[in-house]
């Protein structure tokens, strides 16, 4: 789970601070999902419930560093992007057909699809009360993030058009569907911290950057991790035949003039029927032993640098040096 606690903060006393914070984000969460009727209550308090790595939240305090991380409106904004970031998940786990989410059955496990569908819609109106508080730029914003989120999984759904590079179509999606809300996170925190608009840009620029990273991360941890870590089935996304990097790496590699039998063989293999358990558990492990699991990792070690180089404006101190900290915990999770 990523927290202050476990990001290796030089810090102490910042390490203190963001855990305390983080703390009252936690509380007024709890409040957000907090519903009148009682089947709603459960279902809206269900992903709350499971925990969760809160990064976005996090990044949101970390960017507030810059400036005055103490107002209220950074505590505010934090609440809003993990209350939209939660929306969106139920929606995802409907859409993507996925058993698990955190370790506990996906929400339209326990109620069905429509109930997980309007138990998102709520969380996304909560998330709407919330940021009307902090004004209409903040609300403009929201909006276009969650434009962002939606046309993500659009394209992720409709796939990439005729003679469009599949590689390039899902580094979109996952700036559309995964990045756009980190980099909101990192820019609404600097944003009702006060800071400057030259350093907003900055941490926005990083987030983008890192949250494609992380989910590149998580592509390679979707085949390397027995679900522990993300709470999981492992190769989900391969059972509903959801491009993944590692798949399109193989793909491409399988039909050009460097691809070789064994690399055909295992894209049929990912092509077929993987319903049952063992058939799954074949060719996640097939998959896992292929070197574009390798070249994934790279891509995120890379783009996970980038990021950070972005940083080099911002001055030296315990702020940044926490971002830093930030962006190599989300990769490093995958080494």
């Amino acid at each position: 789970m990523t927290s202050a606690d476990s990001l290796p903060l030089a810090d102490p006393v910042l390490a203190d601070l963001l855990t305390g914070r983080l703390a009252l984000v936690e509380e007024r969460l709890r409040d957000a999902v907090t519903q009148a009727d009682t089947l709603v209550d459960d279902a809206s308090r269900h992903l709350v419930n499971a925990g969760g790595k809160r990064l976005r939240p996090l990044l949101t305090l970390l960017a507030a560093e810059l400036g005055d991380g103490s107002r209220r409106e950074a505590i505010d904004a934090a609440v809003v992007v993990e209350l939209t970031h939660l929306a969106s998940l139920y929606h995802d786990d409907v859409m993507d057909s996925a058993p698990l989410r955190r370790g506990a059955p996906a929400a339209h496990e326990v109620w069905g699809n429509q109930v997980a569908i309007l138990t998102g819609d709520l969380l996304f109106a909560r998330a709407s009360l919330t940021v009307a508080g902090l004004g209409p730029e903040a609300v403009r914003i929201q909006a276009s993030t969650f434009e962002r989120l939606c046309l993500g999984q659009l394209h992720e759904t409709i796939g990439p058009r005729p003679g469009e590079d599949p590689i390039a179509h899902y580094r979109q999606v996952l700036a559309d569907k995964t990045a756009s809300l980190i980099a909101t996170s990192a820019r609404l925190g600097a944003m009702f911290a006060g800071c400057a608009p030259d350093v907003v840009s900055t941490v926005m620029r990083f987030g983008e950057k890192i949250g494609v990273a992380f989910q590149l991360a998580d592509d390679v941890i979707d085949l390397t991790s027995d679900g522990t870590t993300t709470g999981k089935t492992p190769g989900t996304d391969l059972r509903e035949h959801v491009p993944t990097m590692p798949v399109l790496l193989l793909r491409e590699l399988a039909a050009g003039p460097s691809g070789t039998a064994a690399d055909r063989d295992l894209v049929t293999l990912l092509d077929s029927d993987l319903s049952s358990d063992p058939a799954l558990a074949q060719a996640v492990a097939a998959l896992r032993r292929h070197d574009v699991v390798e070249r994934t990792r790279q891509q995120a070690t890379a783009l996970a640098h980038e990021a950070v180089a972005e940083l080099d404006p911002l001055p030296d101190g315990a702020a940044k040096d926490a971002l830093v900290s930030f962006a190599a915990t989300l990769v490093d999770r995958a080494s």
